[in-house]
């Protein structure tokens, strides 16, 4: 009895456990029921998701062009590789779906993507050891080509599949790298799983993110367990926004000439740094742009400078500052060009520091300001500035022309100068370039004022912003005038000074003097601080070498500032020979490309001579007639008969010019004292390969005069500068003697006087 007792309690206890319990689970599944949703998920939004799949459609981010339409950056296809290794998605397939053999698939792969085999077979396994339906390979799969996903295709690996997704290129490579940029995919991880877009990172590619961008689309639909679509898969389309296109001012094909010869000057010379600008000075856009040392924006790994020098480094100018010294003077009604004064050295009081002028303070005797500048001389440049225009006065006209401002262009991390104009002897050495810091855009900007009547233009280089669908201009920059610091008067005054310092016999500027063009200009060379011990730094290299050129001069299409940091120079050389090289080539040949009509010779009053025909005619007879016509002409060979010439029938030539006539029998003239271009023609008459060393005229030649020649030969060559002559410009634009390297200190500043 006490048995059954216990036995009746316990079933009792039972009874009431299992009637709670019931109790329980039924109310959960009758509030599951009631409010659809298990600690706080909603099921029918979980039960949707779960037969749902759903995938970005990734807009295409817009292209960036030059002004003309040229293609600059833009996304082609890439393919990401993925491996499905669930046995389950074969199942009902007469072949397998799935990676079914590791080892094998490892073994395809690797000579392909030229891994090795346990990289990839590693991945394959670990992803198969945890159970995972799919697995990608990494940067080993990612951003694969139409050639190597067909390679891989073409083996008919089971399981290995592929998804399209855009990768970032830039066809021209490194071109305008610092103004275009780069962008890069970058990875993000959301609700659906990991995302990928491609975003910029620096220049355009990043300050234009959101025009390029687009907004991404997506499609879903209802699936099965193995992610296929149902035949009733309620699929919605949401279609991409693409990007829309910018079109930048440059013009590819002066970019790619801008590049080009950077390239090789870098290549020569192994300069620090290297900057150039190429601006239209009418309008202010910037038609070629690029800095040394650059990148690849296709691999930007490694990359040495990420700023873009022309806009984001200030340094000392030099001598390209005295336009603007000039510019202020002839502003201010105090200048006289014929005035004269005594060059070499000036020391308004004996607490300032002297001026020397660049030719360690030697100078050219008496001479007039006009001639000062085209010598660039310090002492011109502190004279005006101290007795003539005042130093107050020319700190407003440095606020004029805006070098204490930034010039407002569209482009990232855009830098200002310092100006130094405390104490005397730096309000001197402001006004020929030194101490104070500018940017070459900076220049760019204030030297537009000479070429646009005294009114100065904002620099840009976004030319307009075009919806990629419709074709329609969003938005499009127009010409902006941003001050006028100087008269038309001045303007044309300055111009006419600029022409001179590259034409006129005592200009620095002879180098960049151009074949079919009149070219104006301002040459510098700026000391270099030293970073460690104070002072500037000595030698003959340690220098930037600049020049602010424009062409042509009666109406200029192009402005162009090129510098070269510390180049590699040989004893026979200066500053101005890689930059002429640059300035000159690209010049020249971007006026050709834009049909800019050549400057017609200026005879001074000598009539032109109109060569005659000259082919098959009796060498000994054309010999006599052009001498007649007061022409020099250089018989080349013994020949009896004129084959060619370096002047084609009908050409204007001035009296007292060379010419080259080849005969039948060629022989090697005497070279001696023939420039580079004359050597040039007569090379190219005979298709002579030809190496030069230094600059000047030539001095001597591997091929003995008299000795027979013909087509294709190898032509070496010297060239020197003649003693006494001015090597190549640059180098007598010296800002500062340098023997005169030590600054003022600030106490022997802080005692000085105006």
């Amino acid at each position: 009895m006490k048995k059954n007792k216990t036995a009746n309690i316990m079933a009792g206890v039972y009874t009431l456990i299992f009637v709670a319990l019931f109790l329980v689970i039924a109310g959960r599944f009758m509030y599951i029921q009631a409010t659809g949703e298990v600690s706080g998920v909603a099921l029918d939004e979980w039960a949707e998701k779960q037969r749902s799949a759903s995938f970005t459609m990734q807009a295409q981010r817009g292209q960036i062009m030059d002004k003309n339409g040229m293609v600059l950056a833009y996304d082609r296809p890439a393919y990401r590789m993925y491996a499905v290794l669930d046995e389950a998605y074969s199942e009902n397939s007469p072949k397998d779906l799935h990676v079914s053999n590791t080892e094998e698939t490892a073994k395809k792969l690797a000579p392909i993507l030229e891994v090795d085999e346990s990289e990839i077979k590693s991945i394959l396994d670990d992803a198969v050891n945890t159970g995972k339906f799919q697995v990608e390979f990494g940067k080993l799969g990612r951003q694969l080509s139409q050639q190597v996903k067909e390679e891989i295709e073409d083996t008919e690996i089971p399981g290995i599949y592929f998804d399209e997704e855009p990768m970032r290129y830039y066809p021209n490579g490194m071109f305008a790298s610092h103004i275009i940029g780069f962008a890069r995919e970058i990875e993000e991880e959301t609700e659906d799983g990991i995302e990928h877009n491609i975003t910029g990172v620096t220049g355009m590619e990043n300050v234009m993110n959101e025009v390029l961008g687009g907004k991404d689309g997506y499609i879903s639909y209802q699936r099965d367990r193995y992610n296929k679509k149902l035949l009733d898969p309620d699929e919605i389309i949401q279609e991409p926004e693409d990007g829309d296109a910018v079109y930048l001012t440059l013009d590819q094909k002066i970019e790619t000439l801008l590049e080009d010869v950077m390239t090789q000057v870098d290549e020569q010379y192994n300069p620090a740094k290297m900057n150039a600008i190429v601006m239209d000075p009418k309008t202010g856009e910037i038609l070629a742009m690029s800095t040394r040392p650059s990148f690849n924006p296709n691999s930007p790994d490694n990359v040495e400078n990420w700023y873009n020098d022309p806009i984001s480094s200030p340094f000392e100018p030099g001598s390209t500052f005295k336009i603007f010294t000039w510019a202020a003077a002839i502003e201010e009604g105090v200048y006289n060009g014929e005035e004269t004064f005594e060059s070499g050295t000036y020391q308004p009081n004996e607490r300032i520091e002297q001026i020397r002028d660049h030719n360690q303070g030697k100078g050219w005797g008496e001479i007039s300001y006009d001639e000062g500048f085209m010598r660039s001389s310090n002492v011109a440049a502190s004279k005006l500035l101290w007795e003539d225009i005042g130093a107050d006065k020319f700190y407003e006209y440095i606020k004029a022309f805006g070098f204490e401002d930034p010039t407002g262009i569209d482009l990232p991390d855009e830098a200002v100068g310092r100006i130094q104009y405390n104490w005397p002897s730096e309000k001197l050495r402001t006004a020929f370039g030194q101490g104070t810091t500018v940017t070459p855009i900076q220049q760019m900007k204030a030297a537009s004022a000479v070429v646009n009547d005294g009114k100065m233009v904002k620099p840009y280089v976004v030319d307009k912003i075009v919806d990629s669908t419709t074709g329609n201009v969003m938005e499009e920059t127009e010409p902006e005038y941003v001050g006028q610091p100087i008269s038309a008067e001045t303007a044309e005054q300055m111009r006419e000074l600029l022409t001179s310092v590259v034409n006129d016999e005592n200009g620095t500027g002879a180098p960049y003097k151009l074949d079919d063009y009149i070219v104006g200009g301002k040459t510098g060379t700026a000391q270099m601080p030293n970073p460690e011990g104070g002072g500037y730094l000595t030698g003959r290299e340690n220098y930037v070498f600049s020049f602010l050129g424009m062409a042509p001069m009666d109406d200029p299409k192009l402005m162009v500032y090129v510098s070269i940091q510390q180049p590699e120079l040989e004893d026979t050389e200066s500053g101005s020979a890689p930059l002429s090289f640059i300035f000159n080539n690209v010049v020249e040949n971007s006026l050709h490309y834009l049909d800019v009509e050549p400057d017609e010779n200026e005879s001074d009053g000598i009539d032109e001579v109109e060569f005659p025909e000259v082919v098959d005619e009796s060498t000994e007879n054309i010999q006599t007639d052009l001498e007649g016509k007061g022409l020099r002409p250089i018989v080349i060979g013994e020949g009896e008969k004129i084959i060619s010439s370096n002047m084609e029938a009908g050409d204007k030539i001035l009296p007292n010019e060379k010419v080259l006539l080849l005969t039948d029998e060629p022989t090697m003239p005497d070279l001696t004292g023939w420039s580079l271009r004359e050597v040039m023609e007569f090379a190219d008459m005979l298709q002579l390969q030809t190496e030069r060393f230094g600059n000047g005229y030539v001095t001597s030649q591997s091929i003995e005069v008299g000795k027979p020649i013909q087509e294709g030969d190898y032509l070496g060559f010297e060239l020197e500068v003649p003693s006494g002559d001015t090597p190549s410009g640059d180098s007598e634009d010296d800002e500062a003697d340098t023997e005169n390297d030590e600054e003022d200190t600030a106490e022997d500043e802080g005692s000085e006087e105006e």
